[in-house]
């Protein structure tokens, strides 16, 4: 049902025949699933778009799957099964993480791969960052030890281990949530640091493994803009259309054309490359 709704929504965007396009009843569908996303409280936009991707995902990948039992013969079954995880959401949004733990006692290495949709950058500065510096923070080894010491298999016992990520798999749309909302002397505030993030020739390579081949390099088309504090807040979006490659922003009912050097943006909170 919520899939059916989306679709018509972005139909109805798509027509042009409308100044702005309302997601009412997209939304109207959405909250009878998911109370949690009620119109009457504040909501965060990362969980919302993970939530949205997740239900599209489960509608898509069923009608994937009966498609599928329905075009191909049983002593197809294996295939049939290998495409049950998959749809068109995973397709576009999920990469895939691995964690290369080193234990320091043995120096024995194991992996733990992950996959992902959103990847949480923490921001590393209070005054003015780079994207690429979060990246570099969210990429650079860490130590467990501790509470978060590992259990080594070949110790027999918990060990202080080194764990470093790297993708393995790149998605054709990849997500940044700037974690601008964090604890801070036991305090949780919102971050108002300015992120400086590139419009193109933005380079994974660093951060790729090397048994990936997918392409590394990505230019952005859409950022979530929040402006406010923990408790209240509003949200925007720029986004560039596919077509003429010209920036727009979304504030509620007013869509308006921007120029491109408007989209670099204090509030950025998401960024879609």
């Amino acid at each position: 049902e919520s899939a059916t709704a989306f679709g018509c929504l972005v139909a109805d965007m798509w027509l042009g025949k409308f100044d702005y396009v309302s997601p009412e009843a997209f939304h109207s569908i959405f909250e009878k699933r998911y109370p949690a996303f009620s119109r009457r409280t504040q909501h965060d936009a990362q969980e919302f778009l993970i939530c949205v991707l997740e239900d599209l995902h489960e509608a898509f990948k069923e009608v994937r799957a009966q498609l599928c039992q329905e075009r191909q013969s049983p002593a197809a079954g294996a295939s049939t099964r290998s495409l049950r995880g998959t749809s068109i959401i995973t397709q576009l949004f999920e990469g895939q993480l691995n964690y290369a733990i080193r234990c320091l006692t043995c120096k024995a290495l194991s992996d733990r791969p992950e996959s992902f949709t959103v990847l949480s950058l923490p921001i590393p500065s209070t005054r003015v960052c780079s994207l690429q510096d979060c990246l570099e923070c969210f990429f650079q080894p860490d130590m467990l030890t501790r509470n978060n010491q590992i259990h080594c298999y070949w110790c027999g016992g918990n060990q202080d281990a080194t764990v470093k990520a790297s993708i393995t798999k790149a998605p054709q749309i990849i997500i940044f949530h700037l974690k601008r909302f964090a604890w801070q002397d036991k305090h949780r505030r919102k971050l108002s640091t300015t992120v400086c993030y590139p419009f193109s020739d933005l380079d994974l390579s660093p951060y790729i493994s090397t048994s990936c081949c997918n392409n590394t390099e990505y230019s952005l088309c859409a950022v979530v803009n929040h402006a406010g504090d923990l408790d209240y807040g509003h949200y925007t979006a720029f986004c560039k259309h596919s077509v003429t490659k010209h920036w727009y922003s979304f504030d509620d009912a007013q869509v308006t054309k921007i120029p491109d050097s408007a989209v670099q943006a204090d509030t950025a909170y998401l960024l879609f490359y």
